[in-house]
């Protein structure tokens, strides 16, 4: 698969499998979970034939390690980024001092008032890498990365998760914990 067919069908599997499943007649667990075999056979049946292999490749080479296997290798799902009911079961985890989040200059008054909400999204994506931040501000304009000040959040009782593929998972993140305007 080239890199194009990858991406391509990168986004085509996170549409479904974060946003949009019924689209194709698929129908995830409450964790987000769906078999492979039943995964392949509605896109199939939407006219994308993908073979396992192909699957694979792009779970792997992913860049954004977006997708996980459960252990046995049957079921996947999305690693976070869900605007549809899940309950993805990562354990609390406590994050480094600082976590980064990437946005643009236009969402900065709205962030300044109500600090980071998660929109559409289950949870505030952050990472514990500035270049990280960088390049999610960076898709929608110039980038700009605040700071969050993750110790002092854990400090006052607000709580971690971490996906499979290292994007911090928070409710929330007041405006008082965030830096770098």
């Amino acid at each position: 698969m080239n890199d194009a067919q990858l991406i391509k069908t990168s986004k085509r599997l996170a549409y479904h499998l974060r946003h949009a499943p019924g689209e194709i007649g698929l129908e995830l667990d409450a964790a987000g979970w769906v078999e492979v075999a039943e995964l392949l056979s509605a896109l199939a049946r939407g006219g994308r034939v993908l073979t396992r292999p192909e699957l694979d490749e792009v779970v792997v080479r992913n860049d954004k390690r977006r997708f996980e296997f459960d252990p046995t290798g049957t079921r996947i799902r999305a690693s976070q980024g869900h605007s549809i009911n899940v309950e993805l079961d990562y354990p609390l985890s406590t994050p480094p001092d600082t976590l980064f989040h990437g946005t643009v200059a236009a969402a900065l008054p709205g962030i300044r008032a109500e600090g980071l909400k998660p929109m559409r999204r289950h949870a505030v994506h952050l990472s514990a890498a500035l270049d990280t931040a960088v390049k999610v501000g960076g898709r929608r304009g110039k980038p700009v990365v605040l700071m969050v000040d993750a110790a002092a959040m854990v400090r006052d009782g607000h709580e971690f998760r971490v996906s499979t593929n290292g994007v911090w998972l928070v409710p929330a993140v007041p405006p008082g914990y965030l830096s770098g305007w």
